[in-house]
């Protein structure tokens, strides 16, 4: 069995942070274990990576600003408690005609390294619209990756929206949130799966997969296969790794990061570092 030394340098790319007293986050109304704060006191011994980026959390749109000035602060806090944010994948409204000057004002905060606007849930009219496309090419022009939070279904309206996208770097989130508690729709997500990992701009992030779970099975017996899957399709070299914390605490990170390490056996060091930290610092640009 292969896992990660705890010595071996680790990135996590999908960090969640929110604090519900400065924030509104709509979508943690009727979750009572997440519908509070999470901050880096809690993060620094529950997830503690060599370094981690923060992932947007989804507050109020006219928030989005906000969220970054107190992701700001939570990394002069966490630099005490040992956890190191490199950067934050902040919200832009891609669709939104006003989104050159939301970029122009998250450019100088030098902590956002990526965007994300999650497309989950969202109408299929959306994902095919000129709108979202021209936020897209903009993204690249700028420089930035594009983290897509999409789930098993939405996956081949986001490959056209991709492909139409050649020049920006997209993320895909949690391996496209398989069906786990579906085994019968399993077939369709890793077809529609190797569509996407054929476009070369695309990366896949190996996360998630702990608030996907079936409760009625271990994550032992569910995870493996879908990681292995992933990194076949995509290679080691357009993967990386995140804990989705707490959302997916279902699964420790020390537990999670096993799971990777069992599904890297037989890789070579390169592939293991590209996974762990490479690929991570080439999409969203941390050594700079």
């Amino acid at each position: 069995m292969s896992t990660v030394p705890a010595a071996e340098p680790v990135t996590d790319t999908h960090l969640h942070l929110w604090d519900v007293d400065r924030l509104d986050h709509p979508w943690l109304r009727g979750l009572p274990r997440l519908d509070r704060t999470h901050d880096v006191t809690e993060a620094a011994p529950a997830v503690p990576a060599t370094r981690s980026i923060m992932m947007q959390a989804d507050c109020r749109p006219d928030q989005a600003l906000d969220e970054v000035a107190w992701v700001e602060e939570q990394t002069e806090l966490g630099r005490g408690l040992g956890i190191d944010l490199v950067g934050m994948v902040a919200y832009a409204p891609l669709e939104d005609a006003g989104l050159a000057r939301h970029l122009d004002a998250l450019a100088e905060r030098p902590l956002v390294v990526g965007i994300r606007r999650p497309l989950q849930g969202q109408p299929p009219s959306l994902l095919r619209s000129e709108e979202l496309l021209g936020g897209l090419r903009l993204l690249g022009e700028r420089g930035l990756a594009f983290d897509v939070c999409i789930t098993a279904d939405q996956l081949p309206a986001a490959t056209e929206l991709v492909r139409a996208a050649p020049g920006t770097t997209v993320v895909l989130d949690h391996l496209g949130k398989p069906p786990l508690r579906a085994p019968e729709r399993v077939r369709q997500w890793l077809e529609d799966l190797r569509r996407l990992a054929e476009l070369p701009q695309v990366v896949c992030k190996l996360s998630g997969l702990g608030a996907e779970l079936d409760p009625g099975r271990p994550a032992d017996e569910q995870v493996p296969w879908y990681l292995q899957q992933a990194l076949e399709l995509f290679g080691a070299e357009r993967c990386l790794v995140g804990s989705d914390w707490p959302v997916s605490a279902a699964i420790s990170w020390d537990r999670w990061l096993q799971l990777v390490g069992d599904a890297l056996t037989g890789a070579s060091p390169q592939e293991r570092t590209a996974v762990l930290t490479g690929t991570a610092a080439r999409v969203y640009r941390w050594e700079r």
